[in-house]
């Protein structure tokens, strides 16, 4: 299979002057194209770290990322803003949506920092909040909107700039059971359908009985890899 996530020696390490606190070290991987897979462990163990070191969100302090064929770690601070614009989508377990814009507005944002023509944006934004259980709440803003509900719409904006893969960080954490189920259905579906890669970081149980395939971090380093 295609090959979108490639690391090799992959370590970062916090204070490495005064008093280190190694995160990750030396991790080794490779995500394909169409997995749907769950980083877990402790807390402290490096999930977040990894997943902020996948998406270009923080350096590495030794290593490399590679994602799509380009080594993020070459790229200048602009050339990273512009490469995880285009390619990676996330997920945050705070939502992050713009509370003065309408979900629509929220799930377009992405297409107009990419110049994306005004009928191709009212196109994708309504088909996502569509596929994600919301065409009938475009113009809802966030405090309008339930947790579950905003999470969706966070979906449907990191699907927005159709990325090489998307990363979600305790994306079901502040949700309830209903909406937790209801979210991972969507992702499962988009995952089965589209074949819209997905890499969790998670505690969550219900989030790890989904996936195909479970990493286990302890102390920064992959403890067990585990397919279904």
């Amino acid at each position: 299979m295609e090959q979108i996530i490639k690391i090799r020696n992959l370590t970062k390490t916090y204070n490495p002057d005064k008093v280190p606190v190694h995160a990750v070290r030396g991790i080794d991987l490779d995500i394909s194209k169409g997995e749907f897979t769950t980083i877990v462990g402790p807390s402290g163990s490096g999930k977040s770290t990894l997943l902020n070191l996948l998406g270009g969100l923080d350096k590495p302090t030794a290593g490399t990322v590679e994602i799509a064929g380009v080594l993020i770690n070459d790229l200048s601070d602009n050339e990273l803003i512009e490469f995880r614009l285009k390619n990676i989508g996330f997920v945050f377990q705070a939502y992050n949506l713009i509370p003065v814009l309408t979900a629509q507005e929220n799930v377009e944002f992405i297409m107009l920092l990419q110049n994306r023509p005004k009928q191709e944006r009212d196109e994708r934004v309504k088909s996502l909040l569509e596929a994600v259980g919301l065409g009938d709440r475009l113009k809802s803003r966030p405090t309008e909107l339930s947790g579950g509900q905003q999470q969706r719409v966070a979906v449907a904006r990191a699907l927005a700039s159709k990325p090489q893969f998307v990363l979600a960080d305790e994306p079901t954490a502040n949700l309830d059971s209903q909406s937790a189920k209801n979210l991972l259905d969507i992702m499962q579906r988009l995952n089965q359908e589209e074949n819209i890669t997905f890499v969790f970081s998670t505690h969550d149980h219900r989030v790890v009985e989904r996936a195909k395939r479970v990493l286990t971090l302890e102390d920064g380093v992959i403890a067990s890899d585990d397919w279904r």
